[in-house]
């Protein structure tokens, strides 16, 4: 998986001026006019086509104006980019001669050799008309679009990043060949996952709330299938930290335990201090495994515990007070 790097926020109030230089040159060669017609006639002739039960369409009535009806005229104008007979004229400068979105996307596109969008599958619809504005304005270059069904299937951006999924695993799950245009959580866990495994373990163990490489580790044991997020690592991670929950059936064992590991000094690797739990408790492996995952995680369910202690080994005497 390779990162795609983020180089800078485009503004669209921030390149008025090119827009604004844009439309004069459809303008000047006549593939943009002037229209003069107010809303409250634009909305009159929506109305109607409504009331006929049929699609609205401009009916390019300030298309052939004459050139002194133009000029003389006083009155506020909006630019429309001339259509074709399957698309009508539409609006590229409002009233007061800002760029309308549609507009200003394609402009802006052009002017920064955009070569793939990534966009609301509702904002598809417009793709063909910020083409033909680029072909209109002479740029020849192909444009992908990539659209997300976020009205289909409910989810934003927000409530991903929300979730825990990274900026860069989304932004190139949505560009991958693995994206079809239908939204699949299973394989954006996917990415995230890869991406999670490869982050620096101290940067890692920010996302959960620490800034240690040792809690960074422990928190990559627990990527599996079912974890995939920085939401529920921390999910994971937290409950090490937090007063055990222990069985009734075992806590007399698990007092037991917890005097023997607070006699202990400070052991390198997980065989000797199993061996020397072991000895002093006598008890069976199978209660003894179960009692060490509680006394660790919190947890029944843990990643190899050879593992999870050399990354909590430093912890333990601070665990083993919870």
């Amino acid at each position: 998986l390779f990162e795609i790097p983020y180089k800078q926020a485009l503004y669209a109030s921030k390149n008025t001026r090119f827009h604004a230089a844009m439309a004069l040159q459809l303008l000047h060669e006549k593939k943009a006019f002037n229209c003069f017609c107010s809303d409250e006639w634009l909305a009159k002739k929506m109305q109607e086509a409504k009331e006929q039960n049929k699609p609205y369409r401009y009916d390019d009535a300030c298309k052939n104006l004459p050139p002194e009806l133009v000029i003389d005229n006083t009155a506020p104008f909006r630019v429309r980019i001339s259509g074709t007979q399957e698309m009508e004229s539409f609006e590229i400068l409002h009233q007061d001669k800002t760029p309308t979105p549609l507009f200003a996307s394609a402009v802006d596109d052009m002017l920064n050799d955009i070569s793939v969008v990534v966009c609301d599958e509702k904002e598809l619809s417009n793709t063909s008309k910020e083409a033909y504005i680029r072909e209109q304005l002479g740029y020849e270059k192909e444009e992908r679009y990539t659209g997300v069904q976020s009205a289909t299937q409910n989810i934003s951006l927000k409530e991903l990043l929300e979730r825990g999924y990274l900026p860069q695993a989304i932004s190139n799950y949505l560009v991958s060949n693995q994206f079809k245009g239908e939204f699949e959580i299973e394989k954006l866990n996917s990415f995230n996952r890869e991406y999670l495994k490869n982050l620096d373990p101290k940067e890692l163990s920010r996302y959960v709330g620490f800034a240690d490489e040792d809690i960074g580790r422990l928190a990559k044991l627990f990527l599996s299938d079912d974890v995939a997020t920085t939401k529920a690592l921390k999910s994971k991670i937290e409950p090490v930290f937090a007063p055990r929950k222990i069985p009734a059936q075992l806590q007399d064992r698990f007092t037991q335990l917890k005097k023997v590991v607070q006699q202990l000094e400070y052991c390198e690797n997980y065989a000797d201090f199993y061996r020397f739990i072991a000895s002093k408790t006598g008890f069976a492996d199978e209660e003894l495994a179960t009692l060490l995952a509680l006394l660790l995680t919190n947890q029944t369910q843990t990643p190899p515990l050879e593992q999870v202690y050399n990354t909590l080994k430093n912890y333990l005497q601070e665990i083993v007070k919870k």
